[in-house]
């Protein structure tokens, strides 16, 4: 990373966490006399749309978005893979009211955390799986019928650019139980925000938004089966995107074999 970027960075960081420690403040007086969505807006879309903006100008991140046309008009469960920090900011932002499965130690953060706590997050215990699972079936169901959007990054934490993680069955069982669909988002974040490190690359970020999949039937074969389509589809995304590397060819045909 050049002198340049590096200063660049450096002052991004500084006025991100400058604004969030102002602004979190600021909504402990007045969000809570705001109703839900009121809230959610003043303390999350114009904080994120204020770091999304302070990354364009600092780091050079520009972003696109494609499908946006596939965004359907009740809330339901979006999936996205999960490469950094960035997709947090921008999904926040895109989506509201928009609530997200989050360690609940992150709710004890000061200002950060005490301002998440308004938002309605699905906090959980990350050391208690089976908990944590039936929590985010019991809330996440609870927000979906009060139209607000429930965001699952279900690799369960970021992964590096350039590779992909199992997604798990949370998101697509929340979706079938619920009956409603996911809406499947496919990004490559990771090339220019990393997952790890300070350092940022400049460049345009590509956020793909595909048409919400729907279950086949009702029931666990009904939810796995989501649950592929909906990680098949990312790796295709990210495939033609060039996150990921072309899938492997198939093996030669016998007609190839020596006789």
């Amino acid at each position: 990373m050049s002198i340049l970027q590096a200063i660049r960075t450096f002052l991004f960081y500084l006025l991100l966490g400058t604004s969030s420690l102002l602004w979190c403040s600021l909504s402990f007086f007045i969000a809570p006399f705001l109703p839900f969505k009121a809230r959610y807006r003043f303390i999350n879309v114009y904080w994120c749309r204020c770091a999304l903006w302070l990354s364009k100008v600092f780091l050079g991140i520009h972003y696109e978005v494609k499908g946006a046309e596939n965004v359907p008009d009740r809330p339901c469960v979006i999936q996205s893979n999960h490469q950094s920090t960035w997709e947090t900011f921008f999904l926040s932002a895109y989506f509201e009211p928009l609530s997200q499965v989050l360690k609940r130690e992150l709710l004890y953060v000061p200002f950060f955390g005490w301002a998440m706590a308004m938002l309605r997050p699905i906090a959980i215990d990350r050391d208690n799986p089976k908990a944590a699972l039936k929590h985010v079936a019991k809330k996440g169901d609870e927000l979906l019928k009060d139209n607000v959007w429930v965001l699952i990054f279900p690799e369960g934490t970021r992964v590096p650019y350039g590779t992909i993680g199992k997604f798990s069955r949370g998101g697509t069982a929340l979706a079938v139980n619920a009956e409603l669909p996911v809406l499947p988002i496919a990004h490559n974040a990771g090339k220019f925000w990393p997952k790890t490190g300070w350092a940022k690359k400049q460049g345009v970020i590509t956020v793909i938004i595909g048409a919400p999949m729907y279950a086949e039937g009702s029931g666990p074969r009904a939810i796995a089966d989501l649950n592929d389509r909906v990680q098949a589809w990312n790796e295709q995304m990210q495939r033609e995107m060039g996150s990921l590397p072309p899938a492997p060819q198939a093996s030669a045909s016998n007609d190839q074999l020596a006789v």
